[in-house]
């Protein structure tokens, strides 16, 4: 009876082992891979992505399917030329280069397009907007902002004049301005802002904006009222219902010809009132705006198809408008997580949930399989699990609390108070394994100071399986800090002074199944990051999904 019992186990393991399961590279350390297979074989992050800008997709394509915002933000950094700083390389960059190559497309035909408008009888105009399309702003959104939106700092830098220009405009719009066009501003800044924006415009090199020429948004205070020629369906105006109407102003109540709009959002020149309209690149932020009541502009529409590597390198061969835009990627990360866009996520349903559940369903039986084998055949089966994201949930502490910019000493707050739940599904998988026979190890980057609270949390929220030491070897493994007796354990050795993170998982699941470590089998090993994963010691490599941080 034994022997059919687990020959039946055996021939399931194999059945489920033999489709294709989400982020399951098989390793062969213990027989379970494909001879001649590298235990990382398909470890590698995708790099294609369909994603809506409005961040609908994120309730439509898996979590490996939405850009990792730490990608998105290095893609950004690699096409502005920033080194790791926040400050955009004001010399070259393929930002730059590309910039270049617009403006010289766009000034060959400038003086066809002036003497045709004045052959008609007509004053040709352009219109620019001002942010991102002639002044520059990448340093405060990333040097200062970190790409979170601070109106205070914002006004700050407007009242400061700190803005450089956006490479090659100011010879293009001093050209144009020579020509014989009359050159409008419009933008979204608002009154209070619009003494500085010109002034600024003038001390970087641009000669042809003036204060009666340039359009900026009312405040709804003392004189900065809505100016009578626009009206909106709504009592807050969208940026294209302000933007559109200033246009018809300057064509039909100013008697201009708007031959030519300018501008880095598709708000800026969706609407009409416009004979030709030139998106700028700009994958740093994203002002969607609803169109006018009856316009079709499918033209003037984002990007829904992107080629991305986890490393930024794309950045150097992607235009702007092929990298993700950084604001469309955190809304749909948040339609992913159920986030209605409090930072926080959705506890009891969201698409990351049913994935999740998807997976562990998936998962569990061969997990199951793997651990009775092994149990009967006396093997020491394991799994593997790292804590972030694969046991414990962080989201709520990336976005509500740190906005997707990393601070770790608010991390170790959020550590030492125990604040963070189970990912779900993941106390199902681990008390399956547990049941059927596996030791549960825990492997995580957090540090060795931290280790206690981490079995702490990990106990409260479902995990009754985890702890420091089972069986009179240790089964969480923290990483060390260099202080005190918290130092890097001998059977760890890496190529440089600081340890990666491979080095540091990879040996230590080697020294795991070895004799010294409890001579365990790890039969699988789960992890949210690829570096989780990489590098063997592992039957079954399963990779879960997370879009809100990369640790390459």
């Amino acid at each position: 009876m034994r022997r059919s019992v687990l020959s039946v186990v055996a021939t399931s393991a194999a059945i489920v082992l033999s489709s294709t399961v989400f982020g399951g590279g098989v390793a062969s350390a213990h027989g379970w891979g494909s001879p001649g297979h590298s235990p990382d074989t398909g470890l590698t992050p995708r790099t294609h992505f369909t994603m809506a800008a409005d961040g609908s997709s994120g309730a439509t394509q898996g979590g490996e399917g939405i850009p990792n915002i730490d990608s998105v933000k290095k893609t950004i950094a690699t096409y502005y030329g920033d080194p790791g700083t926040g400050l955009a390389n004001r010399t070259d960059s393929p930002y730059i280069r590309e910039m270049r190559s617009i403006v010289a497309r766009q000034s060959a035909g400038l003086q066809r397009i002036h003497d045709a408008a004045v052959r008609h009888g007509e004053k040709p105009a352009i219109v620019l907007d001002a942010d991102d399309t002639t002044l520059w702003t990448y340093d405060m959104e990333v040097a200062d902002m970190h790409f979170v939106f601070d109106p205070a700092r914002q006004d700050e830098w407007v009242q400061d004049e700190r803005f450089p220009a956006v490479p090659s405009m100011v010879g293009f719009v001093n050209r144009a301005s020579a020509m014989g066009f009359t050159v409008f501003g419009l933008t979204g800044r608002n009154d209070d802002q619009k003494a500085a924006t010109v002034q600024n415009l003038t001390k970087v090199g641009y000669t042809a904006f003036t204060q009666d020429r340039f359009f900026t948004k009312w405040t709804g205070v003392g004189a900065s009222q809505k100016p009578a020629y626009i009206s909106c369906a709504a009592a807050s105006c969208t940026t294209v219902e302000y933007k559109a109407l200033t246009r018809k102003h300057i064509e039909q109540d100013l008697g201009y010809d708007i031959t030519l709009n300018i501008g880095d959002q598709w708000s800026d020149l969706q609407g009409g009132y416009a004979d030709r309209s030139v998106k700028l690149p700009n994958p740093t932020y994203y002002l969607p705006s609803a169109d006018l009541p009856g316009v079709s502009e499918p033209r003037l529409s984002p990007r829904t198809q992107f080629t991305m590597a986890a490393d930024g390198s794309s950045g150097a061969t992607q235009s702007g408008e092929g990298i993700p835009n950084i604001d469309s990627v955190k809304k749909t990360i948040a339609t992913y997580y159920g986030d209605p866009g409090t930072g926080l996520a959705n506890r009891t349903d969201s698409p990351y949930i049913r994935e999740m559940r998807s997976i562990v369903a998936r998962q569990a039986p061969v997990v199951a399989a793997q651990c009775s084998i092994g149990r009967h055949q006396h093997r020491n089966p394991a799994i593997v699990l790292d804590a972030d994201d694969t046991t414990l949930w962080t989201y709520d502490m990336e976005v509500a609390a740190m906005h997707f910019v990393f601070d770790p000493a608010l991390q170790d707050e959020w550590v030492q108070d125990e604040r963070f739940p189970a990912t779900p599904s993941m106390t199902s998988l681990a008390a399956i394994a547990s049941r059927s026979g596996c030791t549960v190890i825990g492997l995580t980057g957090r540090n060795d100071d931290q280790k206690a609270v981490t079995i702490e949390n990990l106990q409260r929220v479902g995990y009754p399986q985890i702890s420091a030491e089972q069986h009179g070897t240790q089964t969480y493994y923290t990483k060390w800090t260099g202080v005190g007796t918290s130092q890097q354990p001998s059977y760890i050795t890496c190529a440089t002074a600081k340890c990666t993170t491979v080095e540091y998982k990879s040996q230590t699941r080697a020294h795991i199944e070895s004799r010294s470590g409890g001579r365990y089998d790890i039969v699988a090993n789960f992890g949210d990051q690829y570096s989780d994963l990489l590098g063997g010691s592992a039957d079954r490599s399963v990779k879960l999904p997370n879009p809100t941080y990369y640790l390459p």
